[in-house]
């Protein structure tokens, strides 16, 4: 009786191992998935002037869609980033000599994707016997090497898509017709998030190496703990 319950203990000690090393690997996965990076796909089109440093900015009329503060703090945001590259704001009541336009859209749509398929599977661990004459039982015990990929299926996400475009029209060129000399648009397409929570990632990407090369697409990364651009 004494080798029986000795057997039994150990059993229960591989199987509470295994059951630790499971949990251990599907833990690592959720922290895996979570530290995926902010993605944005930006689309830039410039014929930006080489004497443009040190001049004017001030905004369009606006996006009539948006409320007057949340119009003025996206405008904060492209304004931050404009004064970085060497552009100064315009006095309150005066046109620049650059036009800004910012335009900002949010909205969900459903999107078909493929989505890997795991299998916990439970391995059986035969029945022995022991020179003793005891039989040690058979059981059965989580898969040691953890969960096991089997396939994809299609599946239906809702997700956020939004988009920014930042527009600047030069009042110094093509007189009387100004013309425009720099224009993107950044889309974050993803898992839902409101407007306001993506448009500094947007922002971020657009004028990541501003102003860019003409006619470029291009993937811009952000570190979801940091915020950062990933490199």
């Amino acid at each position: 009786m004494h080798n029986r319950l000795h057997f039994l203990n150990v059993s229960m000690s591989a199987l509470q191992r295994l059951m630790r090393l499971a949990l251990a690997g599907l833990l690592v996965a959720l922290l895996s998935a979570c530290a995926l990076p902010i993605t944005a796909k930006v689309t830039t089109f410039n014929a930006w002037p080489a004497d443009a440093a040190g001049s004017s900015f001030s905004f369009s009329a606006g996006d009539p869609a948006r409320s007057e503060l949340e119009r003025a703090t996206y405008e904060n945001y492209v304004g931050v980033e404009l004064q970085r590259r060497g552009l100064k704001l315009a006095p309150p009541g005066q046109a620049g000599r650059f036009i800004v336009d910012v335009a900002t859209v949010g909205a969900t749509r459903d999107k078909k994707v493929l989505e890997p398929v795991y299998q916990n599977q439970l391995i059986f661990v035969p029945p022995y016997r022991y020179g003793t004459g005891d039989v040690f039982p058979g059981y059965w015990a989580p898969d040691q090497f953890g969960s096991r990929y089997i396939g994809d299926r299609e599946v239906v996400r809702t997700v956020q898509v939004s988009r920014l475009k930042v527009k600047l029209i030069d009042s110094k060129a093509g007189t009387p017709n100004p013309r425009a000399v720099f224009e993107s648009t950044a889309v974050y397409e993803g898992d839902i998030e409101d407007l306001p929570d993506t448009v500094p990632y947007l922002v971020s990407a657009v004028f990541d190496g501003f102003p860019g090369q003409n006619g470029r697409v291009r993937v811009v990364k952000f570190d979801p703990q940091t915020g950062a651009i990933r490199r």
